[in-house]
């Protein structure tokens, strides 16, 4: 008699979906008078669910993964922001006209570039993809500030009916604003951790019939059943993203801290986002300059005066703070909210990765309020807090950005130990 097949515990598993059914002949001895029986045939795998009583788990989620469609969560949030575009688009144009529209999203491109290409430098060291900067710039430019012109309107109707003109404008400008509006850029970063393919995976397990209920208990529930505490992964909350993923030394040591291409990668995506929304609201302030200055120029002519370039002083002042004055300015209020979250998402500390990502988000908001409170004060007020805060901030930026890419292209040079 020929050896049984070496073919696993269940020699009559089917073959997994796509492949042809192979015929699997054991090694066999030629002896004198004997005569060779042949092994069993592996039989082709049936419909995709279908059970078999020697089929195994892994054959089956093998053959379940087909299941998922990669492209069908990245074509929905394509629409989804098609869709806030268009919104977006006709709410500006409906407070700028067709002309401020035009001018407006060409003054407000001038400034882009600068921008885009410090953070594409910044993005040699965290290597994020570009689907994902690309989705961050959308994000910022058309969802966030759909949502930050509606729920500024709503709740500046509602300040201003409680508490009047005067105060409940300084209230919405210094406090209502920064929190609406950095908690919508920073939603980004939010969507991108989603765990979408993982909750479908899941449901594929509970199709295939995998026995999830034989996971060891821990905690309460292995001191109320009384089985031993056997430590396991459990299920991630979150996406595993390859730049915010914890270093390999961090997984044995308690307080290791975040390399620096994560600590890139939050200021990469939260600058690319507030970017993105910096790029629709100058379009806004200045296309709604430009119409009130064309406004007035029109008003000249009628009255007989002639006219000169001081009729667009609108235009040019607005132009100058936010295009030549401030253009990091709002990604620097994300960076700060995106490198707390990535400090959360790989640091050791446990402490420290509980209040990072809240801290962040404080900090740009704090930051941001000042800025709008500081546009308030005059020409000399805001030149001193720009100068006081606004410098420095910047600086420190420019200082982390060569400290990541210095450390960076010092660990990649670094000898690997033997």
């Amino acid at each position: 008699m020929s050896s049984p097949p070496s073919g696993g515990p269940y020699p009559h598993a089917p073959a997994p979906a796509g492949e042809r059914a192979v015929t699997v002949d054991p090694p066999t001895r030629t002896t004198a008078g004997t005569r060779t029986i042949p092994g069993p045939r592996v039989r082709r795998a049936g419909p995709l669910l279908s059970w078999h009583p020697y089929v195994r788990a892994e054959d089956l989620l093998r053959r379940a993964r087909s299941l998922r469609y990669p492209a069908l969560s990245s074509a929905l949030a394509a629409l989804a922001l098609a869709g806030c575009g268009v919104l977006i688009l006709q709410l500006v144009h409906r407070q700028t006209g067709t002309t401020g529209l035009l001018v407006g999203l060409g003054l407000a491109l001038l400034p882009l570039p600068f921008v885009l290409g410090a953070l594409a430098w910044l993005n040699q060291t965290a290597r994020v993809p570009l689907r994902h900067t690309l989705f961050c710039l959308a994000w910022g430019a058309c969802a966030a500030t759909t949502v930050a012109i509606l729920a500024n309107g709503w709740a500046g109707d509602f300040l201003i009916a409680r508490q009047g003109s005067d105060r409940g404008e300084t209230l919405l400008a210094d406090f209502a604003t920064p929190l609406i509006e950095e908690s919508a850029k920073g939603a980004a970063l939010l969507m991108l951790l989603l765990p979408v393919r993982r909750r479908l995976r899941c449901h594929v397990q509970r199709i295939c019939a995998v026995p999830l209920r034989h996971r060891p208990a821990t905690g309460r529930r292995a001191a109320r059943t009384g089985r031993p505490h056997r430590p396991t992964a459990g299920r991630p909350r979150l996406r595993r993203l390859p730049y915010f993923r914890r270093p390999a030394r961090a997984r044995t040591h308690t307080r290791a801290r975040s390399s620096p291409r994560t600590l890139s990668a939050g200021v990469v995506l939260g600058g690319v986002t507030a970017c993105g929304f910096a790029f629709t609201e100058n379009a806004l302030y200045l296309g709604r300059a430009f119409t009130d200055d064309q406004q007035s120029r029109l008003d000249s002519i009628g009255l007989g005066g002639a006219p000169s370039l001081r009729d667009f002083d609108s235009t040019v002042h607005t132009f100058v703070l936010r295009g030549l004055l401030s253009p990091f300015a709002h990604p620097l209020f994300t960076a700060l909210a995106g490198l707390g979250i990535a400090i959360s998402l790989t640091t050791g500390r446990h402490w420290l990765a509980r209040l990072a990502a809240p801290v962040g988000l404080l900090l740009a908001m704090t930051v941001h309020g000042g800025w709008n409170a500081a546009a308030g004060l005059g020409t000399n007020g805001f030149l001193l807090f720009y100068a006081a805060l606004m410098v420095p901030c910047f600086a420190a930026l420019v200082c982390f950005a060569f400290w990541a890419r210095t450390r960076a292209r010092a660990g990649r040079h670094r000898p690997s130990p033997a």
